[in-house]
């Protein structure tokens, strides 16, 4: 096709899409519209810190994350016995990792802008986290000392996160509130090891991130 033909077409196609979107509405349409919106779900916690926390647990195991609750003086001997039982001896961490959690028996490359393939060596990484979402199950991760890069959390087949209890919420609306200051940040959600399913409906984990994902509940 010649390329004045292509030209044509391709005026013809956006033009047509210009048409069928209208015009470009004003700012104090969208707002209007953006204020609209009915926002009567739920927004805040109904439950009991404890119970939050026991949904968060359900819901971790429901990804198939082993999740170990223990108290501040006891993280060093939970995260030796975590990363024992799933056979990994090395780990990248984040810039900023709180130092109890390198524990001795194991080595702990500093992530200095690594490269994929330099990540994919590593046998998993060790990282702390912004906030968790009971009601989902989820991990939010930012780029920030002791979390790191996405890609640090992405890459490795293994991921041992530390969640402090005070960090936990009950509801992404709580979630979103809470990372408001740090919006900025480049920020991951993890709800549970990584997973899809084909048309035959095969699950294959580890495709998009880890297969493994362990949590120390910290209180």
């Amino acid at each position: 096709m010649a390329s004045g033909m292509i030209g044509s077409a391709r005026e013809v196609v956006l033009g047509r899409i210009r048409a069928a979107k209208g015009p470009a509405a004003s700012a104090e349409v969208v707002q209007a519209g953006w204020d609209g919106v009915r926002r009567d779900y739920q927004r805040s916690a109904r439950h009991s810190q404890a119970e939050v926390i026991e949904l968060l647990i359900d819901r971790l195991h429901d990804y198939d994350a082993q999740v170990m609750e223990v108290a501040r003086g006891e993280v060093a001997s939970a995260v030796t016995k975590m990363m024992t039982a799933r056979g990994v001896r090395r780990l990248v961490v984040p810039a900023g990792l709180s130092a109890e959690l390198l524990v001795e028996g194991f080595e702990f490359v500093v992530d200095e802008g690594l490269s994929a393939a330099e990540l994919n060596t590593v046998d998993g990484v060790v990282t702390e986290c912004t906030v968790a979402i009971a009601e989902t199950g989820t991990i939010v991760l930012q780029n920030v000392p002791g979390q790191g890069r996405r890609a640090v959390s992405l890459v490795p087949d293994y991921h041992l996160c530390i969640v402090n209890v005070a960090n936990v919420v009950e509801t992404v609306p709580e979630a979103m509130d809470k990372l408001a200051p740090t919006a900025c940040f480049a920020t991951t959600f993890i709800s549970g090891p990584s997973a899809t399913a084909d048309i035959e409906m095969t699950r294959i984990k580890g495709v998009h991130g880890p297969r493994f994902l362990d949590v120390i509940l910290v209180g």
